[in-house]
């Protein structure tokens, strides 16, 4: 069924209808752009809120970013960053490919309908001239008949009248005659303009007007169907982007599942800990002795009385540390201003950074030394002397990291013992049951003269190990595993007497089996040839595994 047959006469029902087609395309089109106006806006106040939560510090400056509760955090913020984008995408598809393509369409689609409908009007307005020509030949026609009948009634009333002349009867005789003729013409004229008016009409209503018709049922169709496939286009864009949000949306699980408390706590400990030694007991303070007073920790340093305060001899104020208020040190070369654990660490990033750095230029060194050799080998490629600057600046950047390299070793090993002598003391002050190696040998007090001292001194000089009669530790587990094969070798870099529980003595160059990395305690399980096994300092070892 098509509209051409079934709806010949429904002119103005066709106008509407397919007006009504190309409203309801352009409002889809409107509805769209402003849906695609809530996505960027949706996705534009998720980026604001996602970067205003974004950590301000870069990551390697922001301690907070070691924690996994702020990596987590961190990384459900990314993953809702690219679900903002999964959002701007579906925007886009939608503006590409709805409102663009769909408002070009309707503007075609109108274009279209325009020119159907003018030629369906000039159809009818070519009717309607054909129809006002017959009824301009058949009113003709009419008169002319009236006037020709009128015509004869005087010619045959003056014929009978005897009266009437001769001249006057052949006067209207002629002029009936001639009447008669004109109504004859009309008729004629009017025969033919019927016949062409019938011929008009039949190709009107049977062929001109059904295929105009059929040309816009053909284009409403089309229009249809074409805002068929936008509605689904609202759908595809969602579902192109749905499998990459269910990716944002396991990333963000994995994130919180990623959230370690215990790891947390321990990254606490290493981020913050000290290594100082805990407070001693508070010795007792007799004020009842009239002289010789010396005042509490809590007490002012100057009496009511305006006199300067009196210490007994040998007798000193204990730094209680954790409540006392923190002047602001002064930054050291060293790092001998932070406590004694966080020293370590900072001496232990340099000493890396610094190894790093001597290994690129040792490494650009060869690299220079191989290029110079072929410009010898080749003379065409390059002058060797040209290279000679570049190598002798390697060589001094090469000493200048050596001795920093040294130096930090040296200040890296009295950190160690430091770190080893407070916890030592602490151990053994409160009694403690005994823990598996923890920390480096002790070294002698480490005040701040001392630390001076080391920094002029040789790298090669052994740690100071006045106080190693001390045990360390109240014991070592003497119960070792089942005896294994050794995971390298090991050089002892200097003198070690084993004086502690599970310790065992060693000779400087001595050559040792390794039985046991460091676990970060500073201790190192080794094995004598000569037999005996037991733990020595990490840093008294040269070490290589297999």
């Amino acid at each position: 069924m098509d509209w051409g047959t079934e709806l010949w006469d429904q002119f103005e029902v066709l106008e509407r209808h397919t007006q009504w087609g190309l409203d309801l395309l352009d409002r889809y089109v409107k509805f769209v752009k402003e849906r695609t106006e809530v996505e960027q806006a949706y996705a534009k106040q998720l980026r604001s809120l996602v970067k205003k939560y974004l950590p301000k510090r870069p990551t390697k400056d922001d301690p907070e970013s070691k924690f996994s509760q702020q990596q987590s955090f961190v990384q459900l913020l990314q993953e809702v960053n690219d679900f903002a984008g999964q959002r701007e995408l579906v925007a886009e598809n939608l503006s590409v490919r709805v409102c663009l393509e769909l408002a070009k369409y309707s503007q075609e689609m109108k274009q279209e309908r325009k020119m159907h409908f003018q030629e369906g009007r000039r159809a009818q307005q070519q009717l309607e001239n054909g129809f006002k020509q017959l009824e301009n030949s058949k009113r003709k026609f009419e008169r002319d008949c009236r006037e020709a009948e009128k015509a004869a009634q005087t010619a045959e009333r003056l014929d009978q009248d005897i009266n009437a002349t001769k001249a006057d009867v052949e006067k209207a005789k002629q002029q009936a005659h001639l009447r008669s003729h004109m109504a004859e013409e009309s008729k004629n004229e009017y025969a033919a303009q019927l016949q062409r008016f019938n011929r008009d009409q039949a190709h009107f209503y049977f062929s001109q007007m059904p295929q105009i018709f059929d040309k816009l049922q053909d284009m409403d169709e089309r229009r249809a169907t074409h805002l068929g496939a936008g509605y689904g286009l609202l759908s595809e864009a969602e579902l192109q982007v749905v499998p990459i949000i269910a990716k944002c949306l396991e990333g963000m699980k994995v994130a919180a599942d990623a959230v370690d408390a215990k790891n947390d706590s321990q990254v606490l400990i290493e981020l913050h800990k000290s290594g100082f030694a805990r407070p001693g007991d508070v010795e007792f303070e007799d004020f009842s002795q009239p002289m010789n007073r010396a005042p509490s920790d809590s007490s002012l340093g100057t009496p009511s009385d305006g006199r300067p305060e009196l210490r007994g001899p040998g007798r000193s104020r204990a730094k209680r540390w954790p409540f006392g208020k923190k002047n602001k040190a002064v930054v050291t070369e060293d790092f001998s201003h932070l406590p004694p654990e966080q020293q370590r660490k900072r001496l232990q990033q340099h000493l890396e950074e610094r190894n790093r750095e001597l290994q690129k230029e040792v490494d650009q060194r060869e690299a220079l030394k191989k290029m110079k050799d072929v410009y010898e080998k080749t003379p065409q490629m390059g002058d060797p002397a040209s290279l000679e600057p570049q190598i002798t600046e390697t060589l001094r950047n090469i000493e200048r990291l050596k001795l920093e390299v040294q130096k930090y070793e040296a200040w890296l090993t009295e950190a160690e013992s430091r770190v080893l002598s407070n916890r030592g003391d602490s151990l053994n002050r409160h009694a403690r049951p005994p823990d598996p190696p923890a920390s480096a040998p002790p070294d002698s007090s480490s005040s701040n003269s001392g630390s001076q001292e080391n920094k002029e001194s040789s790298s090669e000089e052994p740690p100071s190990e006045e106080g190693q009669d001390t045990p360390i530790y109240t014991e070592f587990d003497e119960e070792f595993e089942e005896p294994t094969s050794p995971i390298g070798q090991c050089v002892a870099i200097y003198h070690f007497e084993g004086s502690s529980e599970g310790t065992i003595s060693m000779a400087e160059g001595e050559d040792l089996s390794l039985m046991e990395e460091d676990k970060g305690d500073g201790w190192t399980r080794v094995r004598r040839k000569q037999g005996g096994e037991g733990y020595v300092p990490t840093s008294y070892l040269r070490v290589t595994l297999n």
